[in-house]
């Protein structure tokens, strides 16, 4: 369905920079709202990524008996190291606004993917909920 001015409402969330260029960086149904918050899995994902132990990561809302969602991050270490999770957070907290840093932090051996290589969050989402 086409929107006035001609944009196509996806789902997506995107960024336009000063260019006009257009970069996708989430989906609007992956959003994980936490106390009236929206947390944006992309960007949790980010700064997890950035830090030298994390090979891969993936971030889900895991929901909480209160309704709302708490921030799980599902991480695949780099060889040798080993799961640091008061580490990692702290790494967050001194990136991210208190709501954003995952209150879990659950190492895997690797993330579902599709055949193009995408994490499969909604499979994520499944393995830790299955893990609690």
């Amino acid at each position: 369905m086409l929107l006035e001015g001609g944009w196509l409402r996806t789902g997506d969330i995107v960024t336009v920079d000063g260019d006009g260029f257009v970069k996708v960086v989430d989906r609007r149904k992956e959003l994980i709202i936490t106390g009236g918050f929206n947390v944006s899995p992309s960007e949790v994902e980010e700064v997890l990524r950035s830090s030298q132990d994390i090979a891969d990561v993936a971030v889900v809302g895991l929901p909480r008996p209160d309704g709302g969602e708490e921030v799980v991050a599902a991480v695949v270490l780099q060889p040798g190291t080993e799961l640091d999770e008061a580490g990692l957070r702290a790494w967050c907290r001194e990136r991210l606004t208190p709501y954003k840093v995952p209150r879990r932090i659950v190492a895997v051996d690797e993330l579902p993917k599709s055949m193009l290589g995408k994490v499969l969050r909604r499979e994520v989402r499944d393995l830790l909920a299955d893990s609690r």
